[in-house]
C-alpha cells in the first residue's frame, strides 16, 4: 500500500486520514489497541498509536473504527478523562470491561465486514473473542501486514536508538549465564527445544541487560529464543549493542536483526521443533512465524518470570538499600510539604516535580518508575488519577493528599504511597486512614505457611474496613521487579484467586486504601520482601513472613490511637523507630528535626 498523506493536526483529520487508508486496504474496520509488539505496561513513543489518532493519553484504551463511526474503549480509571481528551462526536464512549470490544464489535459489525488488525499488536487470546464476535455478526478479521496507523502517521517517532547497557552481576547477583542454565533446565524438563522469550523484563533479566527504549522501564526491544542447551539467540538492533555488551553475553549469545525474525526461525535448525511461546507476551504473528517456518509453537507460560520472581539474595540486598535512599528522598519532600503545602501555593504537578528533584539527586537514580499518582482531595479518590498541567488542582488546607510514586535506581525499584493532612483532618479521614493503616499493618505482620499465596492473605488488609461495611476496589499488592517493572508477576494479594505461592526473596507491595468519590483518597503502600521466619517449637511446615523494606513516616495526624490495639501501636512505634535510625543520617539537619517530631510513638 502507498498511501502517503500529509500530517493532519485535528482528530477529525486522522480519522480521515486511517479511513481512507482503510479502504486502500480492503478492510471495512479496523481495531487500534494501545500497546506495542512485546504487550507490556509501557510502550515507547513510535507506538502511541491510539494518543496519536483519538488524542486519549492513558495506559489501557482501544478503539475500533469503521466507515462511518468509531467508539473508544477505557476502563474505570479514564472514564472521566477521556472525555476530556476525545471527541465525543467522532468516537462513541464504552467501557473496557463492561462494554468490551468483543461485545461492541457484534452488535455494530455489518454483514459480511472486513475487520483489519496488525498481527504484531494483538496476542491469540485477545483476539478470539474478537475473532467469535465478528464470526457472530457475519463478518471476518483479516490481518494487515503494514499497520494502517503507520502508514498515515506521516510524524510518527523513530523506534529508539539508545545503547543497550550491561547490568553488573553485582546489582543481579547472578551472571546471565547462571539465569540461562536456570532456564534450559526447565526449557528440558517441559519437553521442549527451545523457548522463545518476547517479554521485554525477561530478556532484560535473562541477559542482565538494560536499555532506554520504553518510558519508566529500563528495557530494550528484542527477542530471544533461548534453546535447552542455555544457547540463545537474541533478536535485536545490533547498533544499540556496543564491544562491551557483546564481550558480556559471550560465546552463546549469537546476535541477529530484530527485524530477522522470520529469517532466524527458517534458518533454525530442523531439530529445533517444540518451541515453547507465551501467549500472553507474543503476539499472533510471532506464532505464525515458529509456524510457517516449519516449526510448533506449544502456547506454555513464560518460565522466566517464576525464575526472577524471587530475588537472590545479593539483589536483595541492593534493593534494600535501594528504598533507603528513596526514603530519604520522600522525606525530605514530606517535610517540605508539611511546610508548603499549607499556604495554597502548590499544586499536583509542582508538588510531584519536587519530589523527583529530591529523588534526582542520587547519582544512582534513573528516573521515575511510573507517572506520579498526586491527588489532592476528591482527585485522590481517583485510584489511577494523573494529574495533568493545565488541570492540576491546588493543594490546600483542609484536605487531603495523596502521592504515589516510585523510583528507578541502578540497584532497585520503588513503589510507595503516603496520604497526609493538609491541615486538620476530619473525625471520619481519621477513622478511615486508621482502618487502612490497621489493615496494612495486619498484613505487614502476618506469618504464614510455605505453600500460601497472597489471594489467602488479601482479607487481612481489608477486615478492619469491612467492620465499617467499606472496601477498596484494587489489588492489595503487586510484585516489583529489581530496575525493571514496578509492577510484576506472578505473585499478587488481590481478592481474585491467585494460585502462585509467596517464596523468599519476592518483593510485593502492601497498599490497602479507601475512596470516598468526590471527596478524598487514602492508601498506604510500603514494599515487603517474603522472609523465612523463625518457627516455633512443634511446628510441622516452614514460615515466612514479610520484610518491610520501604522507610518513610506515616502521618499521625491522621491516627486515631483510640482505634489501634497494643500489638498495632507496638508495629506502629517499631516502625517509625526504624524510620528515624535509617533515613537520619541521609537527610538534612532541618529535615532530621522535622523528623524526630512527626515519627513519634503512639500511647
Amino acid at each position: 500500500m502507498d498511501t502517503a498523506v500529509s500530517p493532519e493536526t485535528t482528530a477529525a483529520g486522522r480519522l480521515a486520514d486511517l479511513r481512507r487508508a482503510m479502504d486502500e486496504a480492503g478492510v471495512d474496520a479496523y481495531l487500534v489497541p494501545h500497546g506495542d509488539e512485546h504487550h507490556g505496561e509501557f510502550i515507547a513513543p513510535y507506538a502511541e498509536r491510539l494518543k496519536w489518532l483519538t488524542g486519549f493519553s492513558g495506559s489501557a484504551g482501544f478503539a475500533i473504527v469503521l466507515a462511518d463511526r468509531a467508539a473508544i474503549f477505557v476502563d474505570g480509571r479514564y472514564t472521566l478523562q477521556v472525555r476530556t481528551q476525545v471527541d465525543g462526536a467522532l468516537y462513541e464512549y464504552a467501557h473496557l470491561v463492561d462494554e468490551p470490544p468483543h461485545k461492541w464489535l457484534k452488535e455494530n459489525l455489518p454483514q459480511k465486514a472486513v475487520v483489519g488488525f496488525d498481527p504484531h499488536l494483538h496476542t491469540p487470546g485477545a483476539l478470539m473473542r474478537l475473532e467469535a464476535a465478528a464470526s457472530k455478526a457475519g463478518g471476518e478479521l483479516k490481518p494487515v501486514a503494514k499497520n494502517l496507523i503507520d502508514a498515515v502517521w506521516i510524524d510518527q517517532p523513530a523506534r529508539p536508538a539508545e545503547n543497550v547497557i550491561v547490568y553488573s552481576d553485582k546489582f543481579a547477583g547472578r551472571s546471565s549465564a547462571d539465569k540461562r542454565a536456570l532456564l534450559a533446565k526447565v526449557i528440558a524438563a517441559d519437553g521442549l527445544d527451545a523457548f522463545l522469550v518476547s517479554a521485554l523484563d525477561s530478556i532484560a533479566w535473562l541477559f542482565n541487560i538494560r536499555g532506554g527504549d520504553v518510558a519508566y522501564s529500563p528495557l530494550v526491544y528484542a527477542y530471544a529464543l533461548v534453546l535447552k542447551d542455555g544457547k540463545a539467540v537474541l533478536f535485536i538492533d545490533e547498533a544499540k549493542v556496543t564491544a562491551e555488551v557483546r564481550a558480556h553475553l559471550g560465546a552463546d549469545v549469537r546476535l541477529a536483526p530484530y527485524d530477522g525474525l522470520e529469517e532466524g526461525f527458517v534458518d533454525l535448525d530442523a531439530k529445533v521443533a517444540q518451541i515453547g511461546i507465551d501467549q500472553a507476551t507474543a503476539s499472533r504473528w510471532v506464532f505464525g512465524v515458529i509456524e510457517t517456518a516449519g516449526h510448533t509453537a506449544k502456547p506454555s507460560a513464560d518460565p522466566v518470570t517464576a525464575l526472577k520472581a524471587p530475588k537472590h539474595p545479593a539483589e536483595l540486598d541492593c534493593v534494600r538499600e535501594a528504598h533507603v535512599r528513596d526514603g530519604a528522598a520522600l522525606t525530605r519532600f514530606l517535610a517540605w510539604l508539611d511546610e508548603e503545602g499549607p499556604k495554597g501555593t502548590l499544586d499536583e504537578v509542582s508538588a510531584s516535580e519536587k519530589l523527583d528533584a529530591f529523588r534526582a539527586e542520587s547519582n544512582l537514580y534513573l528516573g521515575p518508575s511510573f507517572p506520579t499518582i498526586a491527588g489532592a482531595g476528591a482527585n485522590g479518590a481517583v485510584v489511577h488519577y494523573r494529574a495533568e498541567a493545565k488541570t492540576a488542582a491546588k493543594i490546600k488546607p483542609d484536605m487531603l493528599f495523596l502521592i504515589d510514586s516510585g523510583g528507578q535506581y541502578l540497584d532497585g525499584t520503588t513503589d510507595v504511597t503516603r496520604t497526609v493532612a493538609i491541615g486538620t483532618p476530619t473525625a471520619e479521614q481519621k477513622r478511615r486512614f486508621t482502618l487502612v493503616l490497621k489493615g496494612h499493618i495486619a498484613l505487614a505482620r502476618a506469618r504464614f505457611v510455605k505453600g500460601t499465596t497472597g489471594s489467602q492473605l488479601d482479607a487481612l488488609a481489608r477486615a478492619p474496613l469491612w467492620v465499617d461495611g467499606v472496601d477498596f476496589d484494587h489489588g492489595t499488592g503487586h510484585g516489583v521487579g529489581t530496575y525493571l517493572g514496578v509492577h510484576e508477576g506472578p505473585q499478587r494479594i488481590s481478592k481474585v484467586g491467585n494460585t502462585v505461592a509467596l517464596e523468599p526473596g519476592m518483593v510485593i507491595s502492601n497498599e490497602p486504601g479507601y475512596y470516598k468519590t468526590g471527596e478524598y483518597g487514602i492508601r498506604i503502600e510500603n514494599l515487603v520482601a517474603v522472609v523465612e521466619a523463625k518457627a516455633p517449637t512443634g511446628a510441622e511446615k516452614p514460615l515466612l513472613e514479610f520484610e518491610t523494606i520501604t522507610f518513610a513516616p506515616l502521618d499521625l495526624k491522621l491516627v486515631d490511637e483510640a482505634l489501634l490495639d497494643a500489638g498495632e501501636k507496638a508495629w506502629l512505634n517499631e516502625y517509625h523507630a526504624t524510620v528515624r535510625e535509617k533515613l537520619s543520617p541521609l537527610v538534612d539537619e532541618k529535615t532530621r528535626v522535622w523528623l524526630e517530631r512527626v515519627a513519634g510513638s503512639v500511647h
